[in-house]
């Protein structure tokens, strides 16, 4: 495995950061609608690839909060190294303790995912994917602080955490206004869900995302929606 992932337009540097760039990733920063807005937030924002995705989406400034001082480091070279790093501000700290006054007007997270499940063995990964270390509901409480009255919430989850993430954001005043499931391949079950929340009640649109055709190749849909990104 190399010490970099290279996309059309940056190359990310993750051999420091316990989550390596994924499809989840790649799929909130292509997915989430950005291009309106002045501040962006992305929580736990690890080696920088959403972050640095919504700047390259958008003209916002960008911050990058990130809990884990190897991958908050890393994430600050990949954003510097990067067409839009004056834009882009990398923060390492826990999202509970950060202060903004402004408030954001779009916030990204990819949230912890072994919620039900067994703790990972390694202290770093655990950190970054165990809710143990940031509760669904600690998150949403941390988002509805730092979200503007008028602002959006875009979230990647797994299939399977899909009430227990809607009732903690149903609790702090979001409403979910447009939901993807996200199927692997023709005739298998999602396996992951992209959500957007509102704060205020709005028409709501479902659809689903085909990642691989049947032949195991990116879908005509999945490439539409990464086109700017992946290099081939």
């Amino acid at each position: 495995m190399t010490d970099y992932f290279e996309f059309k337009q940056f190359k990310i540097y993750h051999d420091r950061c316990a989550m390596k760039v994924g499809t989840d990733g790649v799929l909130l920063g292509a997915w989430a609608e950005v291009s309106e807005s002045s501040r962006i937030l992305d929580i736990g924002c690890g080696s920088g690839l959403v972050t640095i995705m919504a700047a390259q989406r958008s003209q916002a400034n960008v911050y990058g909060v990130e809990i884990e001082r190897n991958a908050a480091v890393q994430a600050i070279g990949n954003a510097a190294r990067s067409p839009w790093g004056r834009r882009i501000h990398i923060v390492c700290e826990d999202i509970c303790n950060f202060q903004d006054s402004t408030g954001f007007d779009t916030i990204l997270v990819n949230p912890p995912f072994f919620e039900e499940e067994l703790l990972p063995p390694d202290a770093a990964r655990s950190s970054a994917r165990h809710t143990a270390s940031l509760s669904f509901a600690s998150l949403l409480q941390q988002v509805a602080r730092l979200l503007r009255d008028t602002g959006r919430l875009y979230a990647i989850i797994p299939t399977a955490a899909r009430e227990s993430f809607m009732l903690e954001a149903v609790a702090r005043g979001f409403f979910l206004y447009h939901l993807t499931h996200v199927v692997t391949r023709p005739l298998k079950a999602p396996k992951r869900l992209l959500c957007g929340f509102s704060r205020i009640d709005t028409a709501f649109t479902e659809d689903t995302l085909l990642l691989m055709d049947e032949n195991g190749r990116r879908s005509e849909q999945y490439q539409q929606l990464t086109k700017d990104f992946y290099i081939r």
